[in-house]
């Protein structure tokens, strides 16, 4: 297969403001650059598929953090999956493909050391921004290593019809959960947990109060919350957990875009009755159980134990309205943005 030459300039999405409250497509532009040659131990990546990611809405405000803010003018960032056309890199020549962190642009010049190489024959290359990706490693790390899930645990997860959410359920029953219950948006989604998934019970969080839902599809109380979002969520969450539960606290989207302080939940005093661990954590915490992820995760995707899915919104003129529309509920499973072919 032959590797395309690089045009002179190509597109890229910019941040130029920063959003109050809901992003809107002010705050973005779609831009021509010149594209750059590669430096010594550089590679000049043209991009196939790009991830967006509710943790992308948070780094677009100017305060403290993880990582620095987003600069505007500048293209955003996220991961991506691209194709090395250029290479000034030993370890990598034209043809390669890797996983990079440069998504939102056309083309990418990236550090060598800063990308992993993929195997495009090996599963389709959206996976690897999914279910083998950063998403499911993200469910894996924060269920069994930070909720510390144990065989006959009930767990609940929200957000579980997105790509982190439909991987915490499916990997607490394969790893021996006694009921997982799920919340979702709509009920084409909570169809997809039960009946695609094999969540033992699901409820549509739009319906009604979160906590009189829960309780009925967890009579007998939770063990485990993985959060997602926060809010109502987290206060239902605390109420359904035993004594010495564990929640491990991934993002709060329900607040990402909220422009006054939302109220934290009112019933913490159970944290302290209860004795339960509320632990939040970052995907690159741990890193080390990567070959355990891949190892064990990949297995159950070989053996078809694991499904998942994925939401595509084809060119980069449309990564805004496929971040947007993420952050509106209306992906199922991973959100995804199709730039070019091989």
């Amino acid at each position: 297969m032959s590797v395309p030459t690089p045009p002179d300039t190509a597109r890229e999405v910019r941040l130029v403001s920063r959003p109050q409250g809901w992003p809107t497509h002010d705050n973005f532009e779609l831009a021509d650059a010149p594209v750059p040659a590669p430096g010594p131990g550089q590679v000049l990546v043209r991009n196939l598929v790009m991830s967006v990611d509710p943790a992308m809405r948070g780094w677009m405000d100017e305060r403290p953090s993880y990582r620095p803010p987003l600069e505007l003018g500048k293209a955003m960032d996220g991961g991506a999956v691209g194709e090395v056309v250029a290479s000034e890199s030993d370890a990598l020549r034209p043809g390669d493909v890797v996983l990079h962190y440069k998504g939102w642009r056309d083309y990418a010049v990236v550090d060598a050391n800063q990308t992993v190489k993929v195997d495009p024959d090996a599963a389709p290359l959206g996976a690897y921004l999914g279910v083998l990706g950063m998403p499911g490693l993200t469910a894996y790390a924060g269920l069994l290593e930070v909720a510390q899930m144990r065989e006959g645990d009930a767990v609940f997860v929200s957000g579980a019809a997105g790509a982190v959410g439909s991987l915490v359920g499916q990997i607490a029953k394969l790893r021996g959960a006694s009921r997982v219950i799920g919340s979702a948006g709509s009920q084409d989604k909570v169809r997809f947990l039960t009946e695609e998934l094999g969540f033992d019970a699901a409820f549509n969080y739009k319906d009604g109060p979160v906590r009189e839902q829960l309780r009925a599809a967890a009579p007998d109380g939770i063990d485990v919350y993985f959060d997602n979002v926060g809010g109502d969520h987290l206060e239902a969450a605390i109420s359904a957990l035993h004594v010495h539960g564990r929640v491990a606290v991934c993002g709060m989207i329900s607040q990402y875009n909220a422009e006054t302080p939302s109220p934290a939940p009112r019933n913490l005093t159970q944290v302290v009755t209860k004795r339960l661990t509320l632990r939040g954590f970052l995907v690159t915490d741990h890193a080390q159980l990567q070959e355990r992820f891949q190892r064990e995760v990949g297995g159950w995707l070989r053996d078809g134990k694991i499904r998942y899915r994925e939401t595509v919104v084809d060119g980069l003129e449309n990564a805004v309205d496929a971040f947007l529309g993420m952050m509106r509920g209306e992906n199922v499973g991973k959100m995804l943005v199709s730039i070019a072919s091989r």
